[in-house]
């Protein structure tokens, strides 16, 4: 069955339960328990979309011409590859795998892909899709002969994480294709309690935010899909159909759900760092270094002639759930390498009470306040990551972390009352 605009499955038998959405569907509630611990007392493990699928025997998909794209996060719970999985499978027909940005198997760092070429261990086509969009991308769809496209990759949960505007160009350009697309769901990592941070100004779109959603969006990629076919692509919209999962809770991170964690991106290693990763990417759009070319990208920050006066001032905030550490690195690549910076180190003491968008902006603040060196990108790049020019031009002229967050306050209660609509697990 398939279903345009909000195309929620809802199939009879064993697959009559993917889209179920009520709290608790895969145990009884379990009891509070810390960060590293896995499910809870009489909590069973999650199980993603692409487990429930397959525990279905893939009915969803007989009959059809199968592609994928998915990267090294499209595991199953004992972490083997779903493609390596599905290839010998006769009950499904997999003909081709589609890689994003860093490539099927995540061999390319930021900002580079494997481009086409044969698998060597199933022999399958790889299609490079990435920076390829509408009609270009639907030409791939249709070259590679497939007749449904799947979706599953592992997201970090911010909005300039680009696997989740692959996952829209995909349903452009599949439903310009003519093409079927089932998403196969899997955690929001940070949780999908709430959405976070300011919403993109249409006039800012670009590959790290092609839409109108917020900086940290709270929701799962099935979630995401039901919202862009509705409120983004309904003119046009995909024969879309969703495989949620079962046992996952909005409050979850990602350690609560039992399952492993591969690194989506070379610069994701940890939940840890997707916890962050929302706020403290901002600082791509700066010359202090993010972290990358460290063990702990995304949570060590800095840049030559920084002291301890950084991590003085933003502790001195008191922000919920964090403390930061005077640190000081050097950075094996990208900006920095091979010199000693300081800086800081982000450590998250409470993720229940953290906001991560708040404190990217507070040390955006402060680190202009007690560094004299501290410049934007020449390009502006903070501009695309925050989807405006207000959180540059307000720091510039000495606004602070409150005034900062109040000016997006509007547009992002608008956006949760619409994310509201799409959302489709409680707890």
């Amino acid at each position: 069955m398939s279903l345009s605009r909000r195309g929620v499955l809802a199939a009879g038998g064993a697959l009559g339960a993917l889209a179920a959405t009520a709290a608790g569907t895969g145990g009884a509630a379990a009891a509070a328990h810390g960060p590293g611990h896995g499910p809870g007392p009489g909590r069973a493990r999650v199980r993603t979309g692409f487990d429930r699928l397959a525990a279905d025997g893939y009915r969803l998909l007989r009959g059809r011409k199968v592609g994928i794209v998915t990267n090294p996060t499209g595991i199953t719970a004992d972490v083997r590859h779903i493609v390596d999985v599905m290839h010998p499978d006769d009950r499904v027909n997999l003909t081709a795998v589609f890689g994003p940005e860093h490539g099927f198997r995540g061999t390319a760092q930021a900002g580079g892909s494997e481009g086409r070429y044969d698998d060597p261990a199933t022999g399958l086509p790889v299609y490079d899709t990435y920076l390829k969009s509408g009609q270009d991308l639907a030409d791939i769809f249709t070259a590679s002969g497939v007749d449904t496209v799947v979706f599953d990759i592992q997201d970090a949960g911010a909005r300039f994480y680009t696997y989740i505007w692959t996952l829209y160009d995909c349903m452009e350009s599949a439903a310009l294709a003519g093409k079927r697309l089932v998403v196969l769901d899997r955690p929001n990592p940070v949780t999908g309690r709430a959405a976070l941070g300011p919403v993109l100004d249409p006039a800012f779109a670009t590959f790290v935010g092609r839409r109108e959603i917020a900086q940290a969006h709270g929701m799962t990629v099935a979630e995401l899909a039901l919202f862009f076919n509705s409120e983004f692509l309904h003119e046009n919209p995909v024969r879309l159909e969703v495989v949620t999962m079962s046992g996952w809770r909005r409050s979850d991170f990602f350690d609560d759900t039992g399952l492993p964690w591969v690194p989506p991106s070379p610069n994701m290693p940890t939940p840890e760092t997707a916890l962050v990763y929302s706020g403290t990417c901002l600082f791509e759009g700066t010359n202090l270094s993010e972290g990358r070319g460290t063990t702990r990208p995304f949570e060590l920050l800095g840049a030559e002639g920084i002291d301890h006066r950084w991590a003085a001032a933003v502790n001195a905030l008191r922000l919920p759930g964090v403390a930061f550490r005077e640190a000081y690195f050097a950075p094996t690549f990208s900006k920095f390498q091979g010199k000693t910076v300081g800086g800081v180190q982000v450590h998250v003491q409470d993720r229940e009470v953290f906001d991560p968008v708040r404190t990217g902006i507070a040390l955006l603040v402060t680190a202009k306040r007690t560094w004299s060196g501290f410049a934007w990108r020449p390009d502006n790049w903070i501009d695309k990551l925050t989807g405006n020019t207000k959180v540059r031009t307000m720091i510039d002229a000495g606004a602070d972390t409150d005034a900062v967050v109040d000016a997006w306050r509007a547009d992002l209660t608008a956006f949760r009352a619409k994310r509201r609509r799409y959302l489709r697990y409680g707890g």
